[in-house]
């Protein structure tokens, strides 16, 4: 990727990523693909497991939400669950090319660190969670408050689905 976030058209360079939440039950661990265009959580997955069906279930909702065109550039991390031989093979069915960075060199995945930040800073920070499931719901509703409602700078201060939906407008 080499650090290149500003992209032309959706559903042309992917990022995924992994988080977790403490619960009293547990961690709650939650796998995003993440859409650089736009800024917008295009799939995810909440498990107590962080294991490679956690991601490849966020893999899965991503592409069946958008239907990317083969050759789509999506970009992990190094960890065992997007390096494993299922990951890599879904990724080939799909017709997405696979990039990781190299070791230690995490700045790729960069903006879905930043919305995991913002996820932790501007709604979980203020809860104890008692369960996973009242986790996920604050986890869901904070997805849908960030691709509808939340304004992004890198966006000129749009939302992610305004910024799309703009876009579609230009090109009718």
């Amino acid at each position: 990727m080499d650090r290149k976030f500003d992209v032309d058209k959706p559903n042309k360079y992917w990022t995924a990523d992994i988080t977790y939440v403490w619960t009293f039950e547990g961690w709650l661990y939650l796998a995003v693909v993440f859409d650089l265009y736009s800024r917008q959580v295009v799939g995810w997955a909440m498990s107590k497991r962080m294991k490679k069906q956690l991601t490849l279930d966020a893999l899965a909702m991503a592409y069946w939400r958008r239907k990317p065109p083969s050759g789509l550039l999506h970009h992990s991390d190094r960890g065992s669950q997007y390096a494993c031989h299922d990951y890599r093979k879904r990724l080939n069915q799909y017709g997405m090319v696979a990039s990781m960075s190299r070791k230690g060199d995490c700045w790729d995945n960069a903006p879905t660190e930043r919305f995991f930040r913002s996820l932790k800073s501007e709604r979980l920070s203020d809860y104890r969670f008692v369960t996973r499931q009242s986790a996920e719901m604050q986890v869901l509703d904070y997805i849908s408050y960030y691709n509808s409602i939340r304004l992004h700078s890198t966006l000129g201060y749009k939302t992610p689905f305004a910024y799309e939906k703009e876009l579609c407008r230009k090109a009718a």
